[in-house]
């Protein structure tokens, strides 16, 4: 019998915690498999000053990820910048929160998924420390150059969630002088 309320209080627990993760698409943690691959950067958020005195000049960046052993993920960006195509990488590790990552590369960042379909688009939510602040960013990655509305909605509705005011959103232009393969 104690073994039996046992297992049964244990599968209650997991039940518990499939639910809240569930509720909760940030928390799921991303099947890796499906956020693995190429993916344009469509649009951004940001409270750096860097960020917003040059929104207006930034353009769609691209991305690689590939699911490295333990869980880390190594991110490869194409960034088109005024003086040309610019690559860098990081390597985010799992924090043990489900749905965030960390990196130490360029500086101390923390990345959390908020929403995905892993297929399609993912909303991250990235911050770092810079001078003693802590600045933050909303990236909407999308498999293909143009979302839907309703993605481009559900981004700027995530984006006020995380008090970013609409001067600080800017969905990003095409562009096709900077790829992946040109680097």
């Amino acid at each position: 019998m104690r073994t039996m309320v046992l297992s049964l209080g244990l599968g209650l627990a997991l039940l518990c915690l499939l639910l809240v993760e569930a509720e909760d698409p940030g928390a799921t943690g991303l099947d890796k498999s499906k956020i693995e691959g190429k993916w344009h950067i469509v649009a951004l958020a940001s409270d750096s000053e860097s960020y917003l005195q040059k929104k207006d000049e930034l353009k769609m960046a691209m991305a690689t990820i590939m699911v490295l052993g333990e869980g880390s993920l190594k991110v490869s960006f194409a960034i088109p910048t005024p003086e040309g195509c610019k690559k860098s990488e990081a390597i985010y590790k799992q924090t043990g929160v489900l749905g965030e990552y960390y990196s130490s590369d360029r500086g101390s960042r923390t990345a959390r998924v908020l929403d995905a379909d892993g297929q399609t688009y993912a909303v991250i939510f990235v911050s770092r420390g810079k001078d003693g602040k802590a600045l933050h960013m909303l990236k909407l990655y999308s498999r293909t150059p143009e979302v839907s509305p309703k993605i481009t909605a559900l981004f700027k509705k995530l984006a006020r969630e995380k008090d970013f005011t609409d001067e600080m959103i800017r969905m990003l232009p095409s562009q096709e002088e900077c790829s992946l393969h040109e680097v």
